[in-house]
């Protein structure tokens, strides 16, 4: 059993409080759980309205396949956040 994590770090332009944080962080966090099988939550700057902190942990039978999955997952979370991904980091 192979786990492949990582901590997403997005800008939120538009954030003028928590709750436009808020309403953003659910979105994607909802969607990306529906579309793929893998843990995601919000797991840093809980306080700070205008950045998002997103982990995303996948476990898989090889790393190949659990690196692949968690590549699909960045890269849908990218294009489908009312967000900026400004920072990538693998763990």
């Amino acid at each position: 059993m192979i786990t492949v994590s990582a901590k997403l770090t997005f800008y939120i332009p538009r954030a003028a409080s928590l709750k436009d944080k808020r309403q953003v962080c659910r979105s994607l966090i909802d969607k990306t759980r529906q579309r793929f099988n893998a843990s995601v939550a919000e797991v840093d700057t809980q306080d700070t309205h205008k950045t998002l902190t997103i982990g995303v942990a996948v476990v898989s039978g090889s790393s190949t396949h659990g690196q692949h999955s968690l590549d699909e997952i960045i890269r849908y979370m990218e294009t489908n956040a009312d967000a900026e991904l400004t920072d990538i980091s693998y763990g």
